[in-house]
């Protein structure tokens, strides 16, 4: 027996569509916009400054001579088919859980993208406070972290049902 896409949590794939063009978007707008390694104020602790990051998250294994581009690129379908064959599991109205997997395949989608088409992702955000500076991120790596937030956030929230039982 087949579900309706719509009764399912794949109806919120919408929601990664935004991701992967908001993400794209704005690593356009740097790239078109910055040489490598410029930098911009925009506020205090906060910089948008053009970087390359050949590795992972804080550039884990950036300089290993370029395996890890394939190595991260499968982690990254990987991770997006385990996501959405969870969503097609799920319904609709799980809503938490689907807004939190399509922003986490969204942002896994927009750098994926980076890796295969470029050799790298494109880092342009960079907070700092005095001299310490956070690793450079950007938008898709935002999504990732928020989506991942909203999963465990959702483990702590009470399941209408479970929240009936306690009740009574």
């Amino acid at each position: 027996m087949s579900k309706s896409i719509c009764s399912t949590g794949l109806r919120w794939l919408w929601l990664a569509v935004v991701v992967i063009i908001v993400d794209l978007g704005s690593k356009f707008l740097i790239m078109g916009n910055f040489q490598l390694g410029e930098s911009m104020p925009l506020i205090p602790y906060l910089n948008l400054f053009y970087a390359q990051n050949h590795g992972a998250a804080f550039s884990f294994l950036a300089d290993k001579g370029g395996w890890q581009r394939w190595f991260f690129a499968v982690i990254a379908l990987a991770i997006v088919v385990a996501l959405v064959v969870m969503m097609y599991r799920g319904t609709a109205k799980q809503k938490l859980n689907n807004i939190a997997f399509a922003m986490i395949i969204g942002g896994a989608l927009g750098n994926l993208f980076d890796r295969l088409y470029h050799g790298f992702v494109v880092d342009f955000i960079d907070f700092y406070v005095g001299n310490w500076h956070f690793a450079t991120f950007n938008l898709a790596d935002s999504f990732i972290c928020v989506g991942a937030a909203l999963v465990v956030l959702e483990g702590f929230l009470a399941k209408p049902k479970e929240a009936e039982k306690s009740k009574g």
